[in-house]
């Protein structure tokens, strides 16, 4: 049997993948796989800690004439929506799961503590970082590379609805090349649309590797873990 080459993980989740072809919303089949993967995982004894996006209700970024402060925290709300969500659908399977807020809402989350949120991962619960950082200006995947540091992830696991990362937009020029590997600098030279630049220095000054794949086959969680080679890996040199 072969055996995780990760013990802690940090799954990133757009919120456009939870929408799945419904392209709005939650498509509750979409998150049943993510959470029947998510439970492999911790069946082999990997740490999981996750941190979703909110954009399949509301991208903070788009909304045209709106003060960007209270844009962003709409957004925040969002990711909570969506925490829930992966929450429920985990528990549904008897995986033992923790939502933590940046924002306060104690009637439905605890607030992030990180010393907390260890001793969650360490009794082999799953934790779900809602609520990106609790701070404007900033995205859910400096969140998903502020957390990953704060809890000593070995990973993030960057799960988008492409498959990996791209010279150009493959929607739009059916001869982009994919990459199969990229250091951080290529990808911030470069402007690759990986991360945010923000949570791509994070990533570089802590040495966190981030793994991009499609989540059109909700196994390709379990498959990097143990070690197969898919969609594209960043670190360093």
């Amino acid at each position: 049997m072969r055996q995780p080459v990760y013990k802690r993980v940090l799954l990133k989740l757009s919120g456009e993948a939870l929408a799945g072809e419904k392209g709005f919303g939650i498509d509750n089949d979409i998150v049943n796989q993510i959470a029947l993967s998510i439970k492999e995982l911790h069946n082999l004894g990997v740490e999981v800690a996750i941190v979703v996006g909110g954009g399949n209700f509301w991208r903070g970024r788009s909304s045209e004439g709106m003060d960007r402060s209270t844009a962003d925290y709409m957004g925040m709300l969002a990711t909570v929506i969506n925490s829930l969500a992966m929450q429920d659908a985990l528990e549904n399977l008897g995986v033992l799961t923790r939502v933590q807020t940046a924002i306060e809402m104690r009637q439905i989350a605890e607030p992030y503590i990180r010393r907390k949120a260890i001793r969650h991962l360490d009794k082999g619960r799953v934790v779900i970082f809602a609520s990106g950082t609790g701070n404007p200006y900033f995205s859910t995947d400096t969140a998903a590379a502020l957390r990953a540091a704060e809890i000593e992830a070995q990973v993030i696991l960057l799960a988008k609805k492409v498959d990996g990362v791209y010279d150009s937009d493959p929607k739009v020029n059916p001869n982009a090349i994919k990459f199969d590997k990229l250091s951080y600098m290529e990808v911030l030279k470069r402007g690759l649309k990986v991360m945010d630049s923000t949570a791509t220095s994070l990533c570089m000054d802590n040495k966190i590797p981030i793994r991009v794949f499609g989540l059109d086959n909700p196994r390709n969680i379990v498959d990097i873990v143990l070690g197969e080679n898919i969609g594209t890996c960043v670190e360093e040199e």
